[in-house]
């Protein structure tokens, strides 16, 4: 049995997005890949709407109501400076008139470009942790908090990557969309970095039908989503049954690999479709290396989730400079 009350959260469920996002056809990238031209879809979150989009606001409309049922006026949270979650909580913040703090690992003074730029521009005030890991940043989060409540503020911790059971509530919804735009769906692959998208969709379509690219944002992503999809599903889910591959993220979170280069190459040159570096990159190349293995067949209806992240791609230093030295002049005659 589910531990979390559907129905009894979905009353303080608040509307970030603009629901459903379409699926699109991408014949030209799947004849590149080998597949037939109707096997592969894009699920487009990354046109869900609020801050530049994104899978984030899937979880935020859940997470944010459980903390507007609480009377917070103060929402804190937790990433990296280019974390596409504390872009999306900052773009919620701002539409619901509540406050935002981010604590991110580092200091001021660095690069300040991509998601950092729209953080700024939805308002939100940065908490620097300095040189810390995950528990650092735990504990920075802990002390932000506590200073709010001394300054008299009523503040709420969304967890980082927005991924908790309740945040995953926001991809079961998704996987009910999926169901009605395709029946006859075989396989999602996405990004695995927090857990919750990934959770919702098991807990939604079935651990066989969600392939997970893992992006070595945690240290044990599977249990975090066997764990939540058993909290919000109808049975529990065992981490050896999950799809996944792991064997993509190069040597760590954020590291430019040259199968990602290869994946956002040609899906931009076939489709005209824009992936980030670190996450929807990351998981075309996990489409694709699953292509070549045949843990994805010619004939099978796959969709490719897109869950947004376009901003970061202009915070990636590595990537922008592999984009720029991609032009190609076209000389003109005098």
């Amino acid at each position: 049995m589910t531990g979390i009350d559907f129905q009894g959260q979905s009353r303080w469920r608040v509307n970030l997005g603009t629901w459903p996002t379409p699926i699109e056809p991408a014949p030209r990238l799947a004849a590149a890949l080998g597949l037939n031209p109707n096997d592969l879809w894009v699920k487009r979150d990354d046109l869900s709407g609020l801050g530049g989009g994104g899978n984030k606001t899937r979880k935020l409309e859940w997470t944010i109501g459980q903390a507007i049922a609480n009377d917070a006026d103060t929402l804190v949270t937790t990433g990296s400076p280019q974390s596409n979650h504390a872009r999306l909580t900052a773009a919620a913040g701002a539409r619901l008139g509540l406050d935002v703090v981010l604590v991110f690992p580092g200091s001021p003074g660095g690069l300040r470009s991509g998601n950092l730029v729209l953080d700024g521009l939805f308002g939100a005030r940065i908490a620097w942790a300095g040189d810390v890991e995950q528990d650092g940043l735990a504990a920075a989060s802990a002390s932000a908090m506590a200073s709010l409540r001394e300054s008299g503020s009523r503040p709420w911790l969304i967890p980082f990557g927005g991924s908790n059971a309740v945040g995953a509530l926001g991809y079961m919804v998704c996987g009910q969309e999926l169901t009605a735009q395709m029946p006859d769906l075989e396989t999602v692959v996405l990004a695995l970095g927090s857990g919750g998208t990934m959770a919702g969709l098991v807990a939604s379509l079935g651990a066989a039908a969600v392939l997970g690219i893992d992006t070595g944002a945690m240290k044990d992503p599977l249990s975090a989503v066997a764990a939540m999809a058993s909290e919000v599903g109808k049975s529990v889910v065992h981490t050896e049954q999950l799809r996944s591959r792991l064997d993509l993220v190069g040597r760590n979170y954020g590291d430019l690999t040259t199968d990602t280069i290869e994946a956002i190459s040609l899906a931009a040159r076939t489709e005209g479709i824009v992936l980030d570096p670190v996450y929807t990159g990351r998981a075309m190349a996990g489409l694709i290396a699953s292509v070549r293995d045949g843990g994805i067949l010619p004939g099978s209806k796959t969709i490719f989730l897109h869950t947004g992240g376009l901003p970061g791609l202009f915070g990636h230093l590595p990537m922008s400079a592999h984009a720029e030295n991609s032009l190609v002049s076209f000389p003109l005659h005098d």
